[in-house]
């Protein structure tokens, strides 16, 4: 059984793709539901959401173009306690081509290493040259507390402003 469910739907402008629930994440049944995740506040800063959520209001992400889900669906904790088996690479992707998002977008390196195979020194934030499908892919500093040391919001503001293009020209 799955730790949280996908928040997943065709048409979605942006996909969050964490590694895996965090240990609160797990208890509260929440996506980025850690006293130092800045999932939520980061979101409301770069204007993908317009008021800042609370974890358990997750499931209204699609109401503003957007999804969530983990590589790794069936185990939580620290990203430092998954082994290779955790990971539900074919899953994932099989998902992302089902529901074929605009953007992909990975919390976090551990994530996108997973799924996309590619290690960590030839893989860089931001846009990435190869995208899943028809989907661009970014891969974002991630939010969670522990990963602190790395954060930086500007990622986060250059997906937000590709989005808001992608959808302007979609409407000319």
């Amino acid at each position: 059984m799955t730790i949280l469910p996908d928040v997943l739907r065709p048409g979605l402008g942006i996909v969050f793709c964490g590694t895996q629930a965090g240990r609160v994440s797990a208890l509260r049944r929440a996506y980025y539901a850690g006293p130092g995740n800045k999932f939520w506040k980061t979101l409301h800063a770069v204007e993908l959401i317009p008021r800042e959520l609370a974890p358990g209001e997750f499931e209204e992400l699609p109401n503003f173009g957007l999804g969530l889900t983990d590589v790794a669906k069936l185990t939580s904790g620290p990203d430092t306690a998954l082994a290779r088996s955790h990971f539900g690479v074919d899953e994932f992707l099989s998902k992302m081509r089902c529901f074929a998002p605009a953007f992909i977008a990975f919390n976090g390196k551990r994530a996108a290493q997973a799924a996309l195979g590619v290690s960590g020194p030839l893989l860089s934030y931001g846009l990435q040259p190869v995208g899943l499908g028809g989907s661009a892919v970014y891969v974002l500093p991630s939010t969670s507390g522990a990963a602190s040391g790395f954060w930086s919001i500007e990622p986060w503001r250059e997906l937000a402003a590709a989005w808001r293009t992608k959808r302007e020209q979609a409407h000319l």
